[in-house]
């Protein structure tokens, strides 16, 4: 399986969208500045994910996430989450 996921920063509420075949390894990844683009960003929470059979089919659902509508339809579909953390 092959996941896109959302992580929030704990410190400012930003989001940073990635994609993985292996989860929990890169959410340890950032957690431990490991990453070059949410290094010293931590300490982060994974508020959403989705899974996929096919590489190419993360990749561009990744890609589709990180465009306007990506957005817009990510903070429609985390409403309920968004209203209780905000």
């Amino acid at each position: 399986m092959y996941y896109i996921y959302i992580l929030e920063c704990k410190k400012d509420d930003k989001w940073y969208t990635g994609s993985t075949k292996d989860l929990r390894k890169r959410f340890e990844q950032h957690s431990n500045n490991l990453c070059t683009a949410t290094k010293g960003r931590g300490p982060f929470k994974i508020i959403y994910y989705e899974a996929c059979v096919n590489e190419q089919d993360a990749r561009s659902r990744e890609k589709y996430l990180k465009t306007g509508m990506g957005k817009c339809y990510l903070k429609n579909r985390l409403k309920r989450f968004l209203s209780l953390t905000g």
